[in-house]
């Protein structure tokens, strides 16, 4: 089964947790066991696990991210965003959670991040829950 989340970003560079809609779905699934895959379908956009206690973090990784990887640079790629595809390529467009018992095997800490590179944009984000 996939579903989809359906994203409006605000700014250029932006996390937005995704956790508690992930959760939803698997709830709403009737999946007692198995494994979800979010997949994001956007070379400027990714997704990424980490805290989603303190909202601190996130600033700090946006923050580096932005100074490893800066929007203006000796890119050749004419639309002006090759920041974007690089952050995206490094976070990674997948990530794959454990479901056991109803339930994602995520840290005590850990949320799920969809990850703007690019915006402000509409974008998806798809899930795939399979049983077992």
């Amino acid at each position: 089964m996939v579903k989809k989340i359906n994203i409006h970003t605000n700014n250029r560079t932006e996390f937005i947790d995704i956790t508690k809609e992930v959760r939803q779905m698997v709830k709403e699934s009737g999946i007692s066991d198995g494994i979800i895959t979010i997949f994001i379908p956007h070379s400027t956009a990714a997704v990424t696990i980490n805290e989603n206690a303190d909202p601190d973090v996130v600033r700090d990784i946006i923050m580096e991210i932005n100074k490893v990887i800066p929007f203006l640079d000796s890119y050749k790629h004419f639309e002006g965003n090759s920041a974007a595809h690089i952050k995206s390529s490094l976070f990674g467009v997948s990530e794959s959670v454990i479901v056991a018992d109803g339930e994602l095997l995520l840290g005590t800490w850990q949320g799920i991040y969809f990850c703007e590179f690019d915006g402000p944009r509409n974008r998806k984000v798809f899930v795939k829950i399979s049983a077992g």
